[in-house]
């Protein structure tokens, strides 16, 4: 039976992943500190449906520490791979404490690459991000554009960590597959991105606060995607890296009129200055990950969305007073 170790698993897109394996009747272990970055409900939520898999196992411990190179909790386990999903995530809010994201997404990285040295674990997959091509990409995104200039502290890390997994593939002869997330979207997903407070706001009748005109555009990608092309990525590879985004690009205009449709209720917009850590579009160039793991986007954004509002309305009751800040 394969046995994994993910970081994150209290997180959106790690508590899916590690889901998906466990219907596989694999073993996971999971790590996360279950820090207050957004509302706490939302990981305990996630958490507990992973806790009633008895292949799952879960510790409380900050991927930052040193000291779980030394936990006995995780040490000795022969773990097939590590998954490290954990992370600071959000571009604005790495303005605010650039040094938690360090933590976190570097440090964090670092000592769970030493981990696989130390233990002799041959397969690392680092999760990253879109925000990495920074302002000029090209449109659709190849792996091949510049990542040289990110736009904020966020981004930088995630650039320093596939460096440092670089580095330990070289010396140390660990397969690393990065995988670039494209703006991920679906039930319980982060309420501090647009997806879940534009759905809250709109059911709730709630105004809806939007950054810029509205032309900006995304291409979201529905989470149970994303997992699966995580989950692919587990081949060997030795070191790549690879897009994993929707193939269908939305302005968040369109994305509120969506919304509104499956709702059923009006967005009442008041509109913001665009913040300049934003970019401004974003779309994957995917044939990589079609081509190395035979993936592509399965779930449409019409479907996606549809799912989200289901979820939502499902789970009102107490998703309403998640807090979008």
């Amino acid at each position: 039976m394969e046995k994994y170790l993910i970081t994150g698993t209290a997180g959106f897109i790690a508590s899916v992943v590690a889901e998906m394996l466990l219907d596989k009747s694999a073993t996971v272990v999971g790590l996360d500190n279950l820090n207050h970055a957004y509302d706490i409900r939302m990981k305990e939520y996630r958490l507990e449906r992973l806790l009633k898999y008895p292949n799952f196992s879960f510790h409380k411990l900050d991927v930052s520490d040193r000291a779980l190179l030394k936990d006995d909790q995780l040490t000795g386990r022969n773990f097939d791979a590590v998954i490290n999903l954990a992370a600071r995530a959000g571009v604005r809010d790495s303005l605010a404490d650039p040094w938690i994201y360090m933590d976190t997404n570097v440090n964090g990285t670092l000592n769970l690459l030493e981990f696989c040295r130390q233990e002799g674990i041959s397969k690392f997959i680092l999760a990253s991000t879109s925000s990495i091509y920074g302002a000029d990409a090209p449109l659709p995104t190849p792996e091949t554009a510049s990542s040289e200039k990110p736009l904020q502290s966020y981004a930088a890390s995630k650039k320093a960590a596939e460096v440092l997994a670089y580095a330990y593939h070289y010396l140390y002869d660990i397969d690393v597959s990065i995988v670039r997330y494209f703006t991920v979207y679906g039930p319980a997903g982060r309420p501090d991105m647009v997806m879940f407070r534009f759905t809250k706001w709109i059911q709730e009748e709630m105004p809806v606060h939007l950054n810029g005109d509205g032309n900006q555009s995304r291409g979201f990608t529905y989470v149970d995607d994303i997992a699966r092309g995580t989950i692919s990525a587990l081949k060997p590879l030795g070191y790549e890296i690879i897009n994993l985004g929707g193939h269908e690009p939305m302005t968040i205009n369109e994305l509120i009129a969506s919304l509104e449709r499956n709702i059923g209720n009006r967005a009442e917009i008041v509109n913001h200055p665009r913040h300049p850590a934003d970019m401004l579009t974003s779309q994957a160039d995917v044939s990589k990950a079609k081509s190395l793991l035979d993936w592509e986007p399965q779930v449409s954004l019409e479907e996606g969305i549809e799912k989200l509002v289901q979820w939502y309305q499902q789970e009102r009751f107490w998703a309403k007073d998640i807090k979008t800040e």
